[in-house]
């Protein structure tokens, strides 16, 4: 975060002192998710007072997972609330291009956590005031190892005298189970430590529904933060994490159909895994030395024990030169590039022959995994980083002995540098040119020095997917926790068939699946959507799966939004023509409010001229000073800052969060203003002169704006309605078409703001519609419910 603003004097030297040491308090903070068919929108609300003599400058820092959307954020200051928007990238830097004062600092909160990116603000707060911040994000959930899990990081930097969690999960399809396990620090994997237990509430609505709450009280959040390894002063830092599952379609999975939206969830279960073809193409460069080559091998040992009998493997490693290993012999049967001296070890046992026999894949027999052992408790750290070599030596074996009824060919890549020969641009080109028979690479990137970007791009042309391994104490646990992601192959080359009424669809061929996991695929659809079929290759040969057609039991436009910007910027990150994808990203993420790489946050605050960046939360903090001319972070994953320039107010003064990216052109658009269940109605924008405020009905979900009468009804069954804005009516009549399938009673729509998420376009609401006193209602479900 940087700012200009001036804290004030205090009156007194007396004060000073005593001033110095009060901070801003956290008074409350709640954490609110609702899961609708695996999207979640989590709203945070944090509340904040100065209990100082003096203005003070307080700090909002939300770690958030990385593949969410921030959609909303709002601040709520001296009883006027400001809010947030979504604006092109391009449009965003031209209304602060002008540079800061030159000197001033960074300040962030030290928080970090895997896979997550971290959101920061600060803004000044007058003496005994108050602040309230909201912060809302969306993301769809991805199974993994047969479960989803929804990640909520906990960090305020103090205790909280009230602090809440609350998650409702509303299926359309049975849930297998819901379970809260201990909760974790965010930087290491960790066993499920029972002392680390939450002690959750987990109330099962019925059989598709569950409410999961934790209210730690100041004395709880000291003792998990001490079991967590923190500091009790700093109050709860960790991350708490809710798994579940679904009861599914055995076969050709479950199509959910609502307001014109669809979306089909493939999760085959009866079905026998294929016997794969692995291959391992390791990096031994110098810069693998000491630890890190240690846990590799002892991740290698591991994983080689999970090896099927069916399975084939081969052991490829790479430096300055690569070399194949004949696992039976424990030796190298194929060498090619510069070999150091001490590398020498394995041509003593060889005679000193050339080295220009390339094995095909061996069985995993229990002896050939021991030799492979073997194997690996030889691989030495030294030289370059040929990765291009090494890729295209391991698909010589594939294309040398590939038979289309034989194993599944997969190659696991792990690297943890830049390519010393050969450029990026070349390396890609060359091996997806070399990769005949489509061959699913997943790069794995260990540690900081490793090119993410570079290794993501390679993995998406070449039918895989990359992930970081974090360079920590349970880096060897990371690596077989993805190697178990991956060890059990279902089909290939599985395409989604649809009719002519679908259109907008997003991706819809999937080079392979893993059990475990789930493919998904969302579209547009007019009404009388028919079932489809599912065509893939399994172990028996080509295979046609039908699934099935349910009702959804929420909104799924935005789960469709979501998934399409999110498919669209990894196709830019491939595509020749990225300006024509980058213009359809974003489109939609104007549409929903969705910060991306290609959309930057503007956030107005009173008075003042900051800048606030979005950066990969993994990183530690940096502090640094700017010059005049340009804000830059050097962490990854985040984008240039810009600050608005002294006297600039068109928008109150402000400051934009962005992610690094292509900047296009476009247009700003207005967050969604919509509540969550049992959570504060989104804050409506009052009294901000510099910013147009919200409609008043942002009492009641924003979309009702856009369908109201010009007399300001509402039509519902050829009725009209007033919503009765300024009324006070409480509960009505009983009624039993509440959210859940639950009763409640009649109420008006602001009167039930935990509905509000639920109540995603006008169809969905007629579902959930009541009459109360000739006003527009709602059947709001009761306490117990």
């Amino acid at each position: 975060v940087v700012t200009t603003e001036k804290i004030k004097e205090s009156t007194s030297e007396n004060d000073a002192e005593k001033n110095a040491n009060v901070i801003p308090q956290i008074y409350e903070m709640l954490l609110h998710t609702n899961v609708s068919n695996r999207y979640a929108k989590t709203l945070i609300t944090s509340k904040v007072k100065n209990l100082n003599t003096k203005a003070q400058e307080t700090t909002f820092s939300i770690v958030t997972p990385e593949k969410a959307f921030i959609s909303g954020f709002t601040m709520e200051i001296d009883g006027k609330k400001y809010e947030a928007y979504v604006k092109e990238k391009e449009e965003a830097k031209k209304t602060y291009d002008q540079a800061v004062a030159s000197g001033i600092g960074a300040a962030h909160v030290a928080v970090s956590a895997r896979d997550s990116n971290r959101f920061t603000v600060s803004v000044n707060i007058e003496p005994q005031s108050k602040a309230t911040f909201y912060l809302r994000y969306e993301e769809l959930l991805v199974r993994k190892t047969e479960k989803y899990e929804l990640v909520l990081n906990i960090n305020p930097g103090q205790p909280v005298k009230k602090l809440a969690v609350e998650v409702d999960i509303i299926e359309s399809r049975p849930l297998k189970f819901v379970k809260v396990p201990s909760l974790r620090s965010g930087n290491e994997i960790s066993k499920n430590d029972d002392k680390a237990d939450p002690e959750a509430d987990i109330q099962m609505v019925n059989d598709t529904a569950a409410v999961i709450s934790f209210n730690p009280d100041v004395v709880k959040q000291k003792l998990l933060t001490s079991i967590l390894g923190g500091k009790e002063d700093n109050g709860l830092s960790g991350q708490f994490i809710v798994q579940y599952d679904v009861a599914r379609d055995p076969q050709g999975g479950e199509v959910l159909v609502d307001g014109g939206y669809f979306v089909h969830f493939f999760a085959p279960e009866d079905l026998t895994p294929l016997n794969k073809q692995i291959l391992f193409v390791l990096d031994t460069s110098g810069s693998m030395s000491g630890r890190k080559i240690e846990q590799l091998k002892e991740a290698m040992n591991s994983i080689l024990d999970e090896l099927k009998t069916d399975d084939t493997f081969s052991i490829v490693d790479f430096n300055s030169a690569v070399s194949v290993w004949d696992i039976e012999h424990a030796n190298i049967s194929y060498q090619e590039g510069y070999v150091f001296s001490f590398q020498g070890y394995p041509r003593e046992e060889q005679d000193s022959k050339p080295l220009k026999i390339l094995p095909d894949s061996f069985p995993a027999s229990p002896e050939n995994i021991k030799k492979a052992k073997e194997v690996v408790e030889k691989l030495r750290a030294a030289g370059g980083t040929d990765i291009q070599k090494g890729l295209e030596t391991a698909l010589a074996v594939v294309n040398k002995f590939f038979n289309p009824k034989g194993n599944q060919p997969i190659i696991v890549f792990l690297t943890d540098g830049q390519p010393t020969y050969g450029t990026k641009e070349g390396i890609t080109s060359t091996i997806t040119e070399q990769n005949e028979y489509k061959v699913p690479i997943f790069a794995l990137s260990f540690g900081s020095g490793a090119d993410k970007e570079f290794l993501q791009k390679l993995s998406l042309k070449n039918q895989g997917f990359a992930r970081h391994i974090y360079e920590a104490a349970d880096a060897s646990l990371q690596l077989r926790n993805f190697y178990q992601e991956i060890s059990s192959p279902l089909l290939t080359n599985v395409t989604f068939k649809y009719v002519d009424k679908v259109k907008n669809v997003t991706r819809t061929h999937f080079p392979i699946l893993f059990k475990g996991t789930e493919l998904c695929t969302a579209g547009i659809t007019a009404v009388g959507f028919e079932a489809t079929a599912v065509e893939a290759l399994g172990i028996s040969g080509p295979i046609i799966l039908e699934p099935k057609v349910y009702q959804s039991s929420g909104s799924l436009e935005r789960l469709w939004a979501y998934l399409t910007v999110q498919q669209l910027l990894e196709q830019k990150k491939v595509a020749k023509d990225k300006e024509a994808i980058s213009a359809k990203a974003l489109e939609i993420a104007l549409k929903y409010s969705f910060v991306t790489d290609i959309t930057s946050l503007v956030v107005v605050k009173p008075n003042a001229t900051s800048a606030l960046d979005l950066e990969d939360a993994s990183k530690e903090p940096t502090f640094a000073s700017f010059n005049k001319q340009y804000l830059t972070t050097p962490l990854f994953g985040a984008g240039p800052l810009y600050s608005a320039p002294p006297g600039v107010t068109g928008f109150g003064g402000g400051f934009v969060a962005n992610v690094g990216g292509l900047i296009a052109s476009g247009s700003a658009s207005r967050f969604e203003a919509d509540s969550l269940p049992g959570a504060p109605v989104w804050p409506e924008l009052s009294g901000v002169s510099t910013t147009p405020s919200l409609p008043s009905t942002t009492q009641n979900p924003t979309w009702i704006e856009k369908v109201l009468n010009n007399n300001e009804t509402l039509s519902i069954n050829e009725k009209k309605y007033t919503l009765g804005l300024n009324e006070q009516l409480g509960d009505g009549k009983e009624c039993s078409n509440s959210v859940n399938n639950s009763t409640g009673h009649c109420t008006l729509l602001h009167e039930c703001p935990k509905v509000h998420s639920y109540l995603t376009d006008l169809e969905t609401y007629k579902k959930y519609f009541c009459e109360q006193k000739s006003y527009a209602g709602v059947c709001c479900p009761s306490a117990s419910n």
